[in-house]
């Protein structure tokens, strides 16, 4: 392979392990010891199918320090299996379980869930309209001060949304693979303090595991309705915010929330499966050819490494360097998983091809439900 294509790699390598230090250092991270929150705050818990998991998500929102006005709305997303009487078990009267209904046309089952439960927050009419709404994920675990820090950092930073990233958990081969690449990527590619001010769309990374926003900024950016045929409605929501003149971005969440996503081979690949596609849905064309450039950059160097190239070495390295970075911010496991960083850009590609690949044909599925092309007739939890 050409040297000058070597090196070219090697040096967009190393640009983007030094702009993961700079974010490293800039990443928002909550303070140790936060204050009590002194406005309402409403936990909405979208569930399908979350039998095994939301009896100890519950537990661990149930268990949060310093927010002594907690409400906790769990919305029942059509679950086959027992996850609404395991919710009726939870002797709490903090927690209310609603169901959210047949799906009006056009919605995605999560927005739609997220939208019959912030419906359930206090409006102008009861005089606390400061509150804020936190979305979670039933696979995620709360630690006890998560919502008081998260909270903190909105309010310090005078911003609108915040995404705390829980620490992720991998136990698998692929698990510990694919995983850590979507924090990889945002710390990579995105300038963070630029992008929280930024409107534009590109500049936005959010996690729906673990969302916190001011209520009047969700009600200006009009809410999941905003988003309701969204497959990442994270991201969507937070640049529905941008629109509306508000600010937000990612943040440290390691000491605050952990997320074991998806459990085994199986469940990741058609997690990843169902949502990639949207990665590149607005101009498929363009964001595969930008995955193809981000692969080239990974994966060329270390080829040439084997080979005996020194620059292709030198991009090798910084792309483990890169890798271990982020894992360091973000709660992650470092080492060994780093040194297969070529080896998961193959495996977010297939991954990625498959998506693609499944939503144009119309039928990607995700827990009993036809993801269609369209949003007309999409429906899905995600």
């Amino acid at each position: 392979m050409s040297g000058l294509l070597v090196r070219t790699l090697a040096g967009l390598s190393a640009a983007g392990a030094a702009h993961a230090v700079v974010n490293a250092v800039l990443l928002r991270r909550p303070p140790g010891s936060p204050p009590a929150v002194r406005r309402p705050v409403t936990v909405v818990l979208p569930v399908r199918d979350e039998e095994a998991r939301v009896r100890d998500c519950l537990a661990a929102v149930l268990a949060q320090e310093g927010v002594p006005d907690l409400r906790i709305v769990v919305v029942d997303d059509g679950s086959a299996d027992g996850t609404a009487a395991a919710v009726r078990e939870v002797a709490d009267h903090r927690v209310r379980l609603l169901d959210a209904g047949p799906l009006p046309p056009g919605w995605l089952g999560k927005p739609h869930a997220c939208t019959v439960g912030a419906a359930a927050h206090p409006g102008p009419d009861d005089g606390q309209d400061d509150g804020v709404l936190v979305f979670l994920d039933a696979d995620v675990r709360l630690f006890p001060d998560a919502i008081a820090a998260a909270v903190a950092v909105l309010d310090a930073a005078g911003l609108d949304l915040v995404s705390p990233w829980p620490r992720p958990l991998g136990e698998g081969l692929a698990e510990r693979l694919v995983q850590p690449l979507s924090p990889w990527l945002w710390a990579t590619l995105l300038p963070l303090r630029l992008a929280e001010r930024s409107p534009r769309p590109s500049l936005a990374a959010a996690n729906g595991q673990f969302l916190v926003i001011n209520r009047p900024a969700y009600r200006r950016a009009g809410g999941h309705a905003a988003v309701r045929g969204e497959v990442l409605e994270d991201i969507a929501l937070l640049r529905a915010v941008k629109r509306a003149g508000g600010r937000g971005g990612p943040v440290a969440g390691a000491r605050l929330a952990a997320c074991r996503m998806y459990e085994g081979w199986p469940a990741l690949r058609e997690g990843y499966t169902k949502s990639l596609w949207a990665s590149v849905g607005g101009t498929p064309a363009g964001g595969l050819a930008a995955a193809a450039v981000l692969t080239a950059v990974g994966i060329v160097p270390a080829a040439a490494a084997v080979r005996g190239s020194r620059a292709g070495l030198v991009g090798y390295a910084t792309g483990v360097a890169g890798r271990a970075v982020t894992a360091a911010v973000t709660g992650g496991r470092a080492w060994p998983d780093a040194l297969a960083h070529p080896v998961s850009l193959l495996l977010l590609d297939a991954l990625m091809l498959r998506s693609v690949r499944g939503h144009r044909r119309g039928d990607l599925t995700w827990r009993g439900r036809l993801l269609r092309a369209g949003a007309a007739a999409a429906t899905m939890s995600g």
